[in-house]
């Protein structure tokens, strides 16, 4: 079964993807990639890739049940991402902790990244979003796929028709990670208000 998006592109170097029959997603990442520009000046890393499609002009949302599978390592990740170049990108992770909890975690880059905790869930998946508004983008994240909490509102300092949404596997410190993608849904639609969890 085809994904219903737009034509799809890896971000960087072909990575491991299949889609089954139920129109879910896997992606495996290779162990110790992930995108990360230290804001404490340590080595910048883009050895992750998405598999993505290019970010229409206009308001749109992109959402998806996203688990990661298999015993995990710390800060494995399944992600929706946006990605204009090195120096300008964003994530919204369900990924693992140093404390072995996983949690939603958020990344905004323009130049050094700005990283940031968000809620700890005891489910192995959550539901991840990403929306357009207008010149900004917000990241909410969902555990029934209905109410939305909000997690942030930023900007990407990157034009438009550089810029790709997508979904990202990452394995920074462990041997690689496998993050599954279902319930995708890509729509075309603004959102009203940004924290009134709809």
């Amino acid at each position: 079964m085809a994904l219903s998006l737009p034509d799809l592109h890896w971000t960087g170097v072909e990575g491991d993807a299949r889609v089954d029959a139920r129109g879910a997603l896997t992606l495996t990442s290779r162990g110790g990639v992930d995108w990360t520009n230290d804001a404490t000046g340590g080595p910048a890393q883009h050895a992750a890739t998405a598999l993505a499609f290019a970010a229409p002009e206009g308001d749109f949302t992109l959402s998806a049940r996203v688990r990661v599978t298999g015993e995990r390592s710390t800060f494995d990740a399944g992600a929706l991402a946006l990605w204009s170049g090195p120096q300008r990108w964003a994530k919204v992770c369900n990924e693992f902790s140093p404390q072995g909890d996983s949690m939603v975690v958020s990344v905004v880059t323009n130049d050094f990244s700005d990283d940031a905790n968000g809620a700890v869930f005891a489910t192995d998946a959550v539901f991840l979003r990403i929306a357009r508004v207008g010149a900004a983008f917000a990241f909410h994240y969902s555990l029934d796929g209905e109410s939305w909490p909000f997690l942030r509102v930023f900007r990407l300092d990157a034009d438009s028709s550089t810029l790709s949404v997508g979904f990202l596997a990452q394995a920074p410190m462990g041997a690689g990670a496998t993050a599954v993608f279902d319930e995708i849904r890509f729509d075309r639609s603004s959102l009203r208000d940004l924290r009134d969890l709809s």
